[in-house]
C-alpha cells in the first residue's frame, strides 16, 4: 500500500471521467473511451458485489478492446438503490475497486457501467430500459432471500407483492414484475426476449429465476408465460468474491489512495464465476478474462454454497453472540476456528463432490485462507444478515442430506442452536443485536420462547418445514440450545470440540 498511499495532507481527486488523468500513478483506470460504449446489460441491484464481480469481468474485457456493446445500465427497486444511483451518477458511474491482499493493496477504477435508470414507483423507467432491443441480458443481485420462495422452494404466489404484480402487471412492485412487463413489451413489439441472469447465491439460480418469472407471468398472461418459458434463457451460475460493505473506513481507504469516491468497493484477491452457457442473444466472452463456461454448474454451486456460504453461517452466529466484529476475528478465535474446521471436515465435506481441479479438502483450505485474511473487514453482522434465508438455503439442505445418509449432524444442530440464540437479540455481554433479518421480530419472538421451549424455534415451518419432526435433529438442537442458555456459547463449543 505504501507505493499507492498518498500524503495525508494531499487532496484526493474527485472521481469522474474528467478527472481520470489526475488520479495518482499506480491507480489503474479505463483505457477505453466511454463514448464508444453502448448498452447490452441491465443489472438490477447495484450493490458492492456486482460492481466488484460481474462489472469487473466486463471491464477487463473492455480493457482488451472487446465487449464495447455490452455496457451496463444500473437499476434498482428499493430506496437504497436510489441513494446508490445518486452517488454513482455524480461520479459518472465509475467505481474504485480496492483489492485487499495481505501482500499488498492495489486499486483500479472501472467504467463498464454507463447509466443508472431512475428508481420510481411502478418502475416505468426500468421497464422501458429492459424493453430496448439493445439489451440482451438482464442480470440481478437481489440476495438469495429476494426470490419470493415458499418453504418448499416454489414461487410464493400468496405473497402480497406477487399478488399485486399479478393484479397490476403494468405497475409492478418487484424487480420480477418489471422484468415480466418488459418481456411483454418485447413480445408485443416482436423483439426477442433478453436472457435472465441471476448472480445470487442460490443453487440453480437460473432455474429459480425462470420459475419466478414464468410463475408471475402466468398469473396475468398465460400466453406470455409460455413464451418466456420457451424462448427465454436463464443460465445457472456460481459467483464468488468476498466483498465487504462500504462505510467510512472504506471511503477513507480510497481517500488515502488519492481518490474521493462516495461508494468505493473493497474486495479480496480472489474471484470465481462459473456460468452455464445458455444465452438467447449472445453474451460477452467472459471466459477470456477468467470466467468458466460449463454445462455442469451444479457441482461448482454445491461446493461453494455448502462450504463457503454455509461456512459463513457456522462462523457468524457464534461470532455475533460473542461480540467478535469480523469473520477474520472469528477465524483467529481459539474455539470458533476449530469449530468451523470440524463441522466442515466431519459434517459438510462428506456431502460435497469434487469439481474439475478441486477437491473438498483443497477447497476448504482455500476458504480457510480467504476467511482468515486480516485485511478483509467483513463483519459478522453482514454475514449473519437474513439468516432466515441463508440457513434455509445453505445449512438445512446439508442437514437433510446428512440425516438421509445417517452421517454426523451434531455440529450442524449446534449451528442452528447458535442462530436461535443470536436471534434472541442480545450478545452474551448484554449488548443489543440490532434487527438483522427481514423477519427479525418473528425470529426474536421465536427465540425468546425457545429459551425455555426449544421446539418453539423449530416450529417455524416456513424455515424448517418437516425437520421439526425429525427426532434426531430436534433432540440434538434442543440439547445444544439448553447448553448454550445454561452454560454459555463457549461451553457448548468446548463440548462439541471434545467429542470424537
Amino acid at each position: 500500500m505504501d507505493e499507492l498511499k498518498q500524503d495525508s495532507r494531499s487532496k484526493a481527486v474527485a472521481l469522474s471521467l474528467a478527472n481520470l488523468d489526475m488520479l495518482p500513478e499506480g491507480i489503474a483506470r479505463p483505457t477505453y473511451k466511454r463514448v464508444d460504449l453502448t448498452p447490452g446489460i441491465v443489472h438490477i441491484g447495484l450493490g458492492n458485489f456486482h460492481r466488484g464481480h460481474q462489472a469487473w469481468y466486463l471491464h477487463r474485457l473492455m480493457q482488451q478492446g472487446l465487449a464495447h456493446d455490452w455496457a451496463i445500465i444500473g437499476a434498482g427497486v428499493r430506496p437504497g438503490d436510489a441513494r446508490m444511483r445518486e452517488h454513482l451518477l455524480a461520479q459518472d458511474c465509475l467505481t474504485t475497486l480496492i483489492e485487499l491482499d495481505p501482500a499488498g493493496i492495489s486499486a483500479e477504477v472501472i467504467g463498464s457501467m454507463i447509466d443508472f435508470v431512475p428508481v420510481e414507483d411502478g418502475h416505468g423507467a426500468l421497464i422501458a430500459a429492459m424493453s430496448d432491443p439493445r439489451i440482451r441480458i438482464v442480470s440481478l443481485t437481489v440476495t438469495e432471500g429476494g426470490y419470493y420462495l415458499d418453504a418448499g422452494g416454489a414461487l410464493d404466489i400468496a405473497h402480497p407483492d406477487i399478488q399485486h404484480d399479478m393484479a397490476h402487471p403494468d405497475a409492478p412492485r418487484t424487480a420480477f414484475g418489471a422484468m415480466v412487463a418488459a418481456l411483454r413489451a418485447r413480445k408485443i413489439a416482436d423483439h426477442p426476449p433478453f436472457t435472465g441472469q441471476s448472480c445470487d447465491n442460490l443453487q440453480g439460480n437460473g432455474t429459480i429465476l425462470r420459475q419466478t418469472l414464468v410463475g408471475l407471468a402466468r398469473g396475468s398472461d398465460p400466453e406470455l408465460a409460455d413464451w418466456i418459458d420457451s424462448a427465454g434463457r436463464f443460465p445457472n451460475s456460481m459467483v464468488d468474491c468476498i466483498v465487504p460493505a462500504t462505510g467510512d473506513a472504506e471511503r477513507q481507504r480510497a481517500h488515502d489512495l488519492g481518490i474521493a469516491d462516495a461508494v468505493p468497493v473493497t474486495h479480496e484477491n480472489f474471484r470465481q464465476w462459473v456460468i452455464e452457457d445458455a444465452f438467447c442473444q449472445g453474451r460477452p466472452d467472459w471466459d477470456k478474462v477468467g470466467a468458466t463456461f460449463t454445462q455442469d454448474v451444479h457441482s461448482y454451486e454445491a461446493m461453494k454454497i455448502r462450504m463457503l456460504n454455509a461456512g459463513h453461517q457456522v462462523l457468524a452466529n457464534a461470532g455475533e453472540i460473542l461480540g467478535l466484529p469480523t469473520i477474520a476475528a472469528c477465524m483467529s478465535d481459539p474455539q470458533i476456528a476449530p469449530f468451523f474446521q470440524k463441522v466442515q471436515t466431519k459434517e459438510i465435506s462428506p456431502h460435497v463432490a469434487s469439481v474439475p481441479g478441486t477437491s473438498p479438502e483443497a477447497y476448504l483450505a482455500l476458504v480457510t485462507r480467504r476467511f482468515s485474511n486480516p485485511e478483509i473487514h467483513d463483519t459478522t453482522r453482514r454475514v449473519a444478515f437474513d439468516g432466515s434465508s441463508r440457513h434455509a438455503g445453505f445449512i438445512l439442505p446439508i442437514l437433510r442430506d446428512a440425516l438421509a445418509a445417517g452421517t454426523l449432524i451434531s455440529g450442524l444442530a449446534l449451528t442452528e442452536a447458535l442462530w436461535a440464540r443470536m436471534c434472541y437479540g442480545t450478545r452474551e455481554d448484554g449488548s443489543v443485536i440490532e434487527a438483522n433479518d427481514p423477519i427479525w421480530s418473528d425470529l426474536v419472538s421465536a427465540a425468546q420462547r425457545a429459551q425455555t421451549e426449544p421446539a418453539a424455534w423449530l416450529a417455524q415451518s416456513q424455515i424448517y418445514g418437516d425437520l421439526a419432526q425429525d427426532m434426531q435433529f430436534a433432540t440434538a438442537f434442543s440439547d445444544w440450545l439448553s447448553v448454550i442458555w445454561k452454560n454459555g456459547t463457549r461451553t457448548a463449543l468446548a463440548e462439541y470440540l471434545s467429542r470424537a
